[in-house]
């Protein structure tokens, strides 16, 4: 199972034109597409006047898809893929079973 990257991830571009660059998750949309800082390519519009003058020109940022990015192990500082741990844990005398996202490179627990 691979955990949902969240925001405040540190993250790095494996695939697409911003290939190799790296930044923080800033918001995350629906269906998997992630906003990051620095590195969301910036789409361009040129928006018209009836008159058919250029009015100027209006920047949207263009989200990434999940699965064009590694999160960065903390311990590493590598792209990593992040899977969950399943664990108990005991918590007043309870027993709880809370899962836990782990940097499959150095096993390092993330928060």
């Amino acid at each position: 199972m691979v955990a949902k990257i969240k925001t405040g991830d540190q993250v790095k571009v494996i695939r697409g034109k911003d290939r190799g660059k790296e930044g923080k998750v800033v918001r995350v949309l629906p269906n998997d597409r992630l906003i990051v800082e620095g590195v969301q390519i910036v789409k361009k519009h040129v928006r018209a006047t009836q008159q058919g003058q250029q009015a100027g020109i209006v920047a949207t940022e263009a989200p990434i898809h999940r699965s064009n990015v590694m999160v960065i192990d903390p311990e590493t500082k590598q792209p990593t893929r992040v899977g969950v741990i399943v664990k108990q844990e005991a918590r007043d005398g309870k027993v709880k079973t809370v899962r836990v996202r782990v940097a499959k490179k150095s096993g390092k627990e993330l928060a």
